[in-house]
């Protein structure tokens, strides 16, 4: 799945280690979903979304074809 994860964590000026102890998630977590090779949970991607202050739509890029 297609995120904004990076960029928004770019932008908020945070590392990958520092966003997972937020999220109270690893490094290698916030990585794997940077790159797609992980989705995160529903809740995982609540509390991404609520601490970026953006939708999980926003965060988060739903394309039909990407499902599984």
């Amino acid at each position: 799945m297609q995120n904004n994860v990076k960029r928004l964590r770019e932008e908020w000026g945070l590392t990958q280690k520092e966003l997972g102890e937020k999220v109270g998630v690893s490094r290698q977590a916030i990585n794997a979903i940077e790159t797609g090779k992980f989705d995160p949970s529903l809740w995982l991607a609540y509390d991404l979304a609520k601490l970026f202050k953006v939708s999980i739509e926003e965060l988060f890029l739903f394309i039909e074809e990407d499902r599984k």
